[in-house]
């Protein structure tokens, strides 16, 4: 079996266009529904792709992926795309890929960083740690997602009200390519979800969710090994996921062998 690879600007590049793959291709089917209902819109400007959407203001479908630092003379174009929306902008940075001097404009714009967000990688050829469990994971069917949005939503906290345009905005995904979703489940109930994306042999888990009352009990960590599995029968060479640092999202990923391919900022209007 060959040795880990070194972290490289390749390898960051690879993890960065991934996620930038996913969102699009989820935001451009969603926007494919009739009437577009929930307003989206991806302008691109310069090297990166601008995402909004009136009615889900959430920070993931609001958001400037790809910058780069030959960005600089695009930034007040950025601004005022969202600004013309009514939303104040927001600026995901990679390490690596922009200098000090868009730093500086971005701090001149009066942009401000705000957060960090974390990417984690393997290289699927190096295979997955084994581990036993007895969990019941399926593939979500067609007809499934209204109770994947059941899910979705009691594990994000999303009310009831959320559970149909949660529904929509998903099954649109199901025969789309590349998409593939998972239920993992207790006592034959649904308990938890899984979700990934592959594209260019790289496989994005995009997305998971655990009912609160069903944490802690391995569920995540076998939707993990499963979309992990899954991948390596696709002949993918590599997966990633984004998470909170240090959160239990991350621990999971590490115990299954995902590393730390970076810790991106996020810099925000005032």
């Amino acid at each position: 079996m060959r040795k880990p690879s070194l972290l490289s600007e390749s390898l960051i590049l690879d993890i960065e266009t991934s996620e930038m793959d996913y969102m699009t291709d989820r935001m451009l089917a969603i926007k494919e529904r009739g009437g577009n209902p929930e307003g989206i819109e991806i302008e691109h400007i310069g090297s990166a792709i601008c995402l909004y959407s009136k009615n889900m203001p959430w920070p993931s479908f609001n958001t400037v992926k790809g910058i780069r630092s030959t960005d600089i003379p695009y930034i007040d174009d950025m601004i005022r795309f969202y600004q013309s929306k009514g939303r104040k902008i927001q600026i995901e940075i990679v390490p690596s890929m922009v200098d000090q001097g868009l730093l500086e404009v971005l701090s001149e714009k009066g942009l401000y960083h705000a957060g960090f967000h974390t990417s984690m990688y393997m290289e699927l050829e190096l295979g997955i740690p084994e581990e036993e469990h007895s969990i019941e994971i399926q593939p979500i069917k067609c007809d499934e997602f209204e109770k994947y949005a059941a899910v979705h939503c009691e594990g994000t906290g999303l009310p009831p009200q959320g559970i149909d345009p949660v529904a929509r905005n998903n099954e649109v995904l199901y025969a789309r390519p590349g998409w593939t979703f998972f239920m993992a489940y207790v006592e034959h109930k649904p308990a938890a979800v899984g979700v990934m994306y592959i594209k260019n042999g790289i496989a994005s888990l995009t997305f998971a969710a655990t009912i609160p009352d069903h944490r802690s009990k391995g569920l995540q960590q076998a939707l993990l090994r499963r979309r992990l599995a899954k991948a390596i029968e696709e002949k993918c060479r590599l997966a990633v996921s984004q998470c909170s640092f240090l959160s239990q999202s991350h621990r999971n990923m590490e115990r299954t062998g995902m590393k730390l391919g970076y810790v991106r900022t996020t810099w925000t209007g005032k």
